[in-house]
């Protein structure tokens, strides 16, 4: 399957076509434009990922079985600072780019009007060249 592209049938695909039309996504090099002016750039990949690939150089890590009570701004679990903030554009990423815009389009429901997701994920970015940290760095 191509990165960014919709995997074909079911009813997750179609889930995954009505959840993209709520975003405006990002490639990768937008989304270091997005973070060089102030956007957060979220990794909701698992370690393993992380591990096996590497990562993103500062990229806050909120793995996605998290990620809702992290990133809703009215949670008492919510991170602290700019990234808790509803006001913060946050640029989510996983490996390819799908369970992003999933995680990207219920961050929209809880209040947060600038979140978005990265089209091909963390491999485009790294097949674009950008900066990663290189895994067990």
């Amino acid at each position: 399957m191509s990165a960014g592209a919709v995997p074909p049938g079911g009813a997750v695909a179609r889930l995954l076509e009505r959840r993209r039309a709520r975003l405006v996504r990002l490639a990768p090099r937008e989304a270091a434009r997005a973070r060089d002016e102030g956007a957060v750039l979220v990794d909701i990949r698992p370690q393993a990922d992380r591990a096996a690939e590497g990562a993103i150089p500062g990229a806050l890590v909120v793995e996605r079985n998290v990620l809702e009570w992290r990133l809703d701004p009215t949670s008492p679990d919510r991170l602290p600072g700019p990234a808790g903030s509803a006001d913060t554009r946050v640029v989510l990423f996983c490996n390819e780019g799908y369970a992003s815009s999933l995680a990207a389009a219920d961050l929209l429901d809880l209040g947060r009007p600038g979140a978005t997701d990265m089209v091909g994920g963390f491999r485009a970015w790294a097949a674009e060249g950008l900066p990663v940290v290189p895994p067990g760095a």
